[in-house]
């Protein structure tokens, strides 16, 4: 058995509503069905789904505040009152504060943009800068991606004499900013049909009422903001996509073009995956890191030179930002298991002085990944005696609801049901980590720490194909809102398993069965090799796409997740470094070693003392054993039983072993006990003791020699004819009893004991992989493999 990483539910649906719209929209069942588990729930919406083009753009009126935003701005525009665009730091504000910079130049403002630096201002409106733009002579402030929760900010920006105009889509707090007017789809009583638009998604809708139509030539800004801040790729977000996408692959913005060079992407087709893992990750370095200052340079230069320059500095920061995450989430790491373990703590706060506050997100989501808990991450700084940093979440703990369940510890906090930020006084983080955890205890179940995988559909492997592979390729876009479909194969094998990459951390190999076969690649499974049995049946969660290489494509399965939902037995019988594969399996589980023999325990005792550690799970199943076996996962039979019975009192009380290592074989026991002799045997031995009745130990070698038997074999022999009373043997000969009776050799204990561990060891050892399997099956039925 392997245990998946994951809980896999498969996703439920309305077979006639699919029926209905494969046939209206000549789909195949299979795209229909993976539409209506989309939540998609008529024919025209599925043409909607799958021919999102800008009919399908909302009306920008219907968004509160629009009406009064557009007019302000043009009267700016027309009095040549400086405007500035006050933006945010990471993808979203970098995109959202691009895009409006070429919309004013296009309607010939004059006007400048403002990002706050993370370190010394931090996220949001300030009240510094608001004075400084109000020095430098501007009287209109416009937001992007930022200024829900700026309600002190705007206050004093109205006492400055500033009119501010907030775009942004974050959750809106209770009290909104009295600005002169502010544009938030998730605004309470906002008429516009969709509520979860990204920044740039917002500042895209300015810019439709601004120009009086979509502005697609800068649809690729807007995809780029998106797709990078992980909204749901659904309604307008995927119409902004699937369009950005396109404009993308053949971009006239040459800080993009240079983007995606340096990237090294200039000849792929650009996916929501590229930008989410490449394209996104170095526009947001520069704020994580420095400043914005260079990726808002990049998206709105002129100057292809400037572009080149900009881009090497965003790809240098992205490889230190890379660094720095590794090292601060080795050190948080570290931090879990000292100081906050997992049974004790249902969400994890982690601060320490000297953590980048750019990159501590990222490390909160790689935390979440290692641990699936809720996780906060925060820089320290001392001087100010405050902590800064970001939240990630799981299902089912609405971040953004927790934080505000502890505002009286957070004087400065916003975000998502999944993702927020904070900065809160250093004393406050105790009390923020205790009640953190009341509500964790509160809202979650053990149930919701481990981590839930909905499968899209159940595919045979015979159903895989090029041509099914190319019909998902329709619902891309691929991300939030619309993941990409999982598809579970159940009862496969494997051939060709192998790992593969430049430290051998990946898994490849073809999934097979009933004479068919599909490749398959699993990215961070080469461990998977060492803990499956060349016959394991798998259960495959995977996502199917097409490969191509050399002109060549084809079906390819990437696992996502995966299991071994039978019992596993391996094979490794008669290695000859078996304390060695013991020492190594003991490193990696939780393991309970069961020997046979008393003199086996010894040997391994004694070697765990000589290296100074604790004895791990021994058992020693021979005749004074009570019959109780610890619940393990990992069992390793470590030598040849002696007896049946034991070996079948062994196996009936190992319903809870997932993981059975046979490590039996030589050199566990001599030659005598690998084989019992014959009855001819037997008669020569005696025929020649009636000719040499008296037989001196010193001689036992060339006697041995002479019936062609091992020593210790004839010494067994002797042993079996002392006990029948044969002969009588002294410290010196053995002597033939001419008159003993005589009796069959079953009657001696000693050779009814050699022929049953004889011909167990021949079972155990000689019999293939099938047979040893059939082996265990028929000593204790009731056990399931």
């Amino acid at each position: 058995m392997l245990k998946a990483k994951t809980r896999w539910q498969l996703a439920a649906y309305d077979e006639i509503l699919a029926d209905e719209i494969a046939r209206e929209c000549g789909l195949s069942p299979l795209i229909a069905r993976l539409l209506v588990i989309r939540g998609i729930d008529s024919p025209q919406r599925a043409r909607a789904f799958l021919e999102p083009g800008p009919e399908l753009f909302h009306p920008p009126f219907l968004l509160d505040g629009m009406e009064e935003s557009v007019h302000r701005i043009r009267q700016a525009i027309e009095r040549n009152e400086p405007i500035c665009i006050y933006g945010d730091y990471d993808a979203d504000g970098v995109s959202s504060t691009s895009l409006m910079v070429h919309v004013m130049r296009q309607l010939g403002a004059v006007f400048d943009c403002y990002i706050p630096n993370r370190f010394t201002e931090g996220y949001g409106l300030h009240k510094d800068a608001l004075a400084h733009l109000k020095e430098s002579g501007y009287k209109l402030i416009v937001t992007v991606d930022t200024g829900i929760s700026a309600v002190e900010q705007v206050a004093f920006a109205n006492q400055l004499g500033l009119d501010v105009i907030v775009t942004d889509h974050h959750e809106p707090p209770a009290v909104l900013p009295e600005a002169f007017a502010v544009i938030n789809p998730k605004k309470p009583g906002c008429p516009y049909p969709f509520d979860m638009l990204a920044g740039v998604g917002v500042a895209f809708k300015l810019a439709h009422a601004l120009l009086g139509e979509p502005p697609l030539h800068l649809a690729d800004l807007a995809a780029l903001g998106t797709i990078a801040d992980l909204v749901p790729l659904v309604d307008e977000n995927r119409v902004l996509a699937r369009i950005g996408l396109q404009r993308l692959n053949h971009t006239r913005n040459i800080g993009l073009q240079a983007l995606i060079r340096v990237c090294g992407l200039t000849d792929s087709e650009l996916t929501a995956g590229h930008v989410g893992f490449a394209l996104g990750p170095r526009l947001n370095a520069g704020g994580r890191l420095e400043t914005a200052e260079a990726a808002v340079k990049l998206l709105t230069t002129q100057d292809p030179e400037e572009a080149e320059q900009c881009a090497r500095i965003l790809d240098n920061l992205n490889r230190e930002r890379q660094e720095l995450v590794q090292a601060i989430t080795d050190e948080a790491v570290q931090m879990v298991s000292e100081q906050f373990p997992l049974e004790e703590n249902r969400v994890l706060v982690l601060a320490k002085e000297g953590w980048n506050v750019g990159v501590v997100g990222i490390v909160a989501s790689r935390l979440v990944e290692m641990f699936y808990r809720p996780t906060i991450v925060l820089g320290i700084d001392r001087e100010k005696g405050t902590a800064k940093g970001s939240a990630r979440s799981i299902a089912g703990f609405d971040m953004y609801e927790a934080l505000t369940a502890c505002k009286e510890w957070l004087p400065h906090y916003g975000g998502h049901t999944m993702a927020a930020g904070m900065t809160l006084p250093i004393e406050n983080l105790e009390p923020l980590r205790q009640q953190l955890n009341r509500l964790a205890a509160e809202w979650l179940t053990d149930e919701d720490f481990v981590p839930l995988t909905k499968a899209d559909v159940t595919l045979d492997l015979a159903e895989i194909s090029l041509d099914t592979a190319e019909q998902l390729e329709q619902l891309a876009p691929f991300g939030m809102g619309n993941p990409t479909p999982l598809v579970l194969v159940r009862d496969v094998e494997t051939s060709g398993m192998r790992t593969i990459g430049r430290d051998d951390s990946h898994l490849k190999c073809s999934l097979c069965k009933d004479g068919g076969s599909v490749d398959a690649i699993g990215f961070n499974w080469a461990h998977v090799v060492s803990e499956v049995t060349p016959k394991a049946r798998f259960d495959v969660l995977a996502e199917l796409s097409v490969n191509e290489w050399n002109g060549h494509r084809k079906p390819q399965l990437t696992i996502r997740d995966l299991a071994v939902p039978h019992r596993q037995v391996f094979d490794w019988r008669g290695c000859r470094d078996k304390q060695e594969r013991w020492r190594q399996l003991a490193a990696r589980h939780e393991m309970l070693t069961i020997l046979f023999r008393r003199e086996s325990y010894d040997e391994l005792a004694a070697g765990l003392a000589a290296a100074g550690q604790p004895e791990r799970l021994l058992v020693v199943a021979d005749e004074a054993w009570d019959g109780h076996l610890p619940a393990v996962p990992t069992v390793v039979l470590y030598d040849l039983p002696k007896r049946r019975y034991d070996l079948t009192r062994v196996l009936a009380r190992l319903e809870q072993a997932e993981r059975i290592y046979c490590l039996f074989g030589d050199p566990d026991l001599g030659a005598e006990r690998l084989s019992c002799p014959g009855r001819e045997q037997f008669k020569a031995l005696y025929q020649f003791l009636l000719q040499v009745p008296c037989v001196q130990r010193i001689h036992l070698d060339a006697l041995a020699r002479r019936l062609k038997l091992k020593r210790d074999v004839l010494d067994g022999m002797l042993a079996v004819f002392a006990e029948l009373e044969f002969i009588r043997s002294d410290e010196e000969s053995f002597r033939l009893q001419p008159d003993a009776a005589k009796r069959p050799l079953d009657d001696s204990r000693y050779y009814a004991e050699w022929k049953e561990e004889a011909e167990l060891a021949t079972e155990l050892l000689l019999s293939s992989y099938d047979s040893l399997i059939h082996h265990f099956q028929q000593q204790v039925e009731t056990v399931t493999w």
